[in-house]
């Protein structure tokens, strides 16, 4: 019973001096001059929106009025503006008849949030950057305009625990935090538009911007990991002779890791493999080069899968390049016409159905290996093989297919010319 009427004892205390706060005359004054600032801030808009109705009317045509079109769009800034200004005013004026103004400081503190969240919600697009800036700079606000900043980093820096030799407290790790978080979303917004300007450097080779452009990855990345440790107050000096034995640790422990990254930038360099190329693996996987990172390279298949290659594979095994320095491509078709047939009426049938197809090279001034050609490849059992040649540009599948528009073509062709394709035959006799 002792610590209930206790607490009742309490609760009517606060309750005493909240009742004592909100009818003092302190209090009244203080909350009047932020509903007269406030007031005012509506007035002054009110009255700058009929004296210059121009600057509040979305101008007609944009590119011709650059500095109205400007106006417009920031005028929606214009009313928390003159809601602080109103409030500094107040806070000044009443400076000597108060002895406390922090409820004068908590509106001021809400008119800043509310300019910086307008400010923030139209600027940036992100949601996650959005937030991650709302969610620092709004309390930051708060804390500066009440005058609270340095007691709360005082209280957050005295609860710590010391690991060794190195100290942790609250507000370092909401500084890593903070700033860790900054940093990276930074790094990687000018990771991308710095890759983006590397790779739109026409006078380059394509391997070579992406040499330059993952350098610049690695580059900015380590920047910002030094960065991170000069926040977490980390000397990086001390971290010499623990850095070479994790070098060597994480050498024997990730060397396929390193074997891949080491391999991904000799396939940079010696530029045996290009976005584009076109490639065959030895154990038969084949597809489009897509993207070639620092630790294995994409291959997309015409069937829509990708394939993820370690780049130590191009190094230590064979692989077929089909398109890397000619995209001009040979191919082959094997079928079988009866003995029957006449060949020397065969063979110009065959180069000139080839030849229709768009894809095929036959233009005038080909050179003649290039060009469609029909040849007797053997002498088979139900008929004579018979081998076709031609050359594309590209390879022949996907959106590029030949090969299945050509057998159709040859099909036709023989049917309307009467040249049969033999298929096999036995003679069975019965022995009585």
């Amino acid at each position: 019973m002792g610590s209930v009427e206790a607490l009742q004892k309490q609760l009517l205390q606060i309750w005493a001096h909240v009742s004592n706060w909100i009818v003092s005359p302190d209090t009244g004054i203080q909350l009047g001059a932020i509903v007269v600032s406030f007031f005012m801030a509506m007035v002054m808009t009110g009255m700058l929106r009929r004296s210059l109705p121009l600057l509040f009317i979305q101008p007609p045509r944009p590119p011709l009025l650059a500095l109205r079109r400007f106006a417009y769009e920031k005028q929606v800034y214009l009313r928390p503006i003159l809601n602080i200004l109103c409030l500094g005013i107040a806070l000044q004026a009443t400076a000597n008849l108060l002895t406390d103004q922090w409820v004068l400081r908590l509106g001021q503190s809400l008119a800043v949030s509310i300019l910086l969240y307008t400010l923030i919600t139209r600027t940036f697009r992100n949601v996650i950057a959005r937030g991650l800036i709302l969610w620092i700079s709004i309390p930051l606000a708060v804390l500066t305009f009440m005058d609270w900043l340095d007691p709360v980093t005082r209280y957050l820096d005295s609860i710590s625990m010391e690991i060794g030799n190195i100290r942790l407290s609250a507000l370092g790790v909401i500084r890593v935090v903070v700033f860790g978080s900054i940093l990276f979303w930074l790094g990687r917004l000018s990771n991308n538009a710095g890759k983006r300007m590397i790779r739109n450097q026409a006078d380059l080779d394509i391997g070579t911007r992406e040499v330059i452009a993952k350098l610049f990855e690695v580059g900015l990345y380590v920047v910002i990991f030094i960065l991170l440790l000069q926040i977490m107050g980390i000397n990086i000096t001390a971290l010499a002779v623990f850095g070479g034995a994790l070098a060597v640790g994480l050498g024997f422990g990730l060397q396929s890791i390193a074997s891949n990254f080491i391999s991904g930038m000799i396939i940079l360099l010696d530029r045996s493999l290009t976005v584009g190329d076109f490639i065959e693996m030895e154990d038969g996987k084949k597809g489009e080069i897509r993207e070639l990172n620092m630790r294995f390279t994409i291959l997309e298949t015409y069937d829509g899968k990708d394939i993820m290659v370690p780049n130590e594979k191009f190094i230590t095994s064979t692989f077929v390049n089909w398109t890397h320095k000619n995209h001009r491509q040979r191919y082959e078709i094997h079928l079988q016409v009866a003995y029957k047939t006449d060949l020397h009426r065969l063979f110009p049938l065959l180069r000139e159905t080839v030849s229709k197809h768009p894809k095929v090279i036959s233009a005038p001034g080909t050179p003649i290996e290039e060009l469609p050609d029909a040849e007797i490849l053997s002498f088979g059992e139900s008929g004579v093989n018979i081998l076709i040649e031609f050359w594309m540009e590209g390879i022949d599948d996907g959106r590029n297919r030949v090969g299945g528009d050509l057998l159709l073509m040859i099909w036709d062709a023989l049917r309307e010319n009467e040249i049969e394709i033999p298929f096999p035959q036995r003679e069975v006799r019965m022995v009585s």
